[in-house]
């Protein structure tokens, strides 16, 4: 049985329980119908405490809520206050209260309880990711033969990627010599001679993917093929000067298992504009991730993020989408693994070399974060103790 139906199942399971309750203390036993009820959402609360924490899993961030006494207690306790008000409002003004009006008056009062249960989890679900992420970690130095690797997927380059490896290695080929650096080119299957161009450049990796996949799917291939101790990516166009990702490496030197760009930062710069549709979409897409994460994150689809080595292949090897919201299921996945992340401000050139289509990847986006909810629920993201890297041990916040 998958997650989510374990999930429908206790929650019908703990509904029926509440009706029945209702029924046999208020109409079988005469108790007043807020007395009823309280002790009818009592007994329901307490069936899907223990189901969910027994029937779920530690590791999705939306599940550890079932785990958190104090949180989950607080809020069920709003929730039975909201519940009893409106039902006790509805039926006051009827001297004998007859089954099927208490029955009615409880469906009005239990629609007002899932709403009150579902804005304070996502509070507190916020306080609870966020602070997971809110500080580095003391942890080993991360594997890697070099010190820094930066990863650029690339798709129809083969006008533009030698000019891109030249811009690298001017702001980043100083590294070869501060504890080495390394430039993997991924081509997306491009129809063009991207491949061949990249490979006469000085790029020390040069990978073709057969087919073209998408830019999770490149980011992926060079991740996991990346031998840096700290693994970054950004876009080929390079809206984001490569000089920026020095920040990023520092601050995951410091101790930050994930750093991310924000082009919704306060300190960020745009120095050339970007079209009016693009902004929009970009912000329309920043609230479907909601549907997601839990942790309201100003940016999701910036090009330009960074991460300790074993941390970027744990989530890169595990994750499933291809296409545009390969980022959203890194962030899915950063909250779900429990790991800590930095957002940094960025300086931004919009490029005209950009191959995003703004209507077709929103569209796409929209099915790929249904299929991250499905992947999870179906317990696709799962590891066990034996999956985590002894490096990513930590004794305060488990991830499997």
């Amino acid at each position: 049985m998958t997650s989510l139906r374990r999930f429908l199942a206790v929650g019908t399971i703990a509904t029926v329980l509440d009706l029945v309750a209702l029924m046999a203390l208020g109409v079988g036993a005469g108790l007043r119908p807020w007395a009823a009820d309280a002790l009818a959402i009592t007994i329901a609360t307490l069936f899907s405490a223990i189901g969910h924490r027994t029937l779920t899993f530690a590791a999705d961030p939306a599940r550890r809520w079932y785990r958190n006494a104090p949180h989950y207690l607080a809020v069920a306790l709003l929730a039975l206050l909201a519940d009893v008000a409106v039902l006790t409002l509805l039926t006051r003004a009827r001297a004998a209260v007859p089954w099927w009006w208490l029955l009615a008056a409880k469906v009005v009062s239990l629609t007002v309880a899932f709403l009150v249960r579902a804005l304070f989890f996502r509070r507190a679900m916020f306080a609870s990711v966020r602070s997971d992420q809110e500080a580095p970690r003391a942890r080993p130095p991360a594997p890697g033969s070099v010190r820094l690797s930066l990863v650029i997927p690339a798709y129809r380059e083969a006008d533009g990627i030698a000019e891109t490896v030249q811009r690298v290695e001017g702001a980043l080929g100083h590294l070869r010599d501060e504890g080495g650096f390394e430039l993997v080119i991924v081509d997306d299957g491009s129809p063009d001679d991207t491949a061949a161009v990249a490979r006469a450049t000085s790029a020390d990796q040069v990978l073709q993917l057969e087919r073209n996949s998408g830019k999770g799917a490149a980011v992926r291939a060079g991740v996991l093929a990346a031998k840096g101790r700290t693994i970054a990516f950004t876009d080929a166009d390079l809206s984001y000067s490569p000089d920026q990702v020095l920040g990023l490496l520092a601050q995951v030197e410091a101790g930050w298992d994930v750093v991310v760009g924000s082009r919704q930062h306060v300190e960020t710069k745009t120095l050339v504009g970007n079209r009016r549709i693009r902004e929009v979409g970009g912000r329309v897409i920043n609230v479907l991730t909601s549907l997601v994460l839990l942790g309201q994150y100003r940016d999701t689809q910036c090009g330009l993020k960074a991460f300790r080595s074993d941390v970027g292949r744990m989530i890169f090897g595990r994750s499933h989408i291809d296409g545009f919201a390969f980022d959203v299921e890194m962030f899915h996945l950063v909250e779900r693994y429990r790991f800590s992340l930095l957002e940094v401000p960025v300086e931004l050139v919009n490029s005209s070399r950009s191959t995003v289509k703004v209507a077709r990847d929103a569209t796409r986006l929209v099915r790929d974060l249904f299929r991250v909810r499905a992947i999870g629920r179906a317990g696709g993201y799962e590891v066990s103790v034996a999956d985590v890297p002894p490096s990513l041990v930590d004794e305060h916040r488990s991830i499997a």
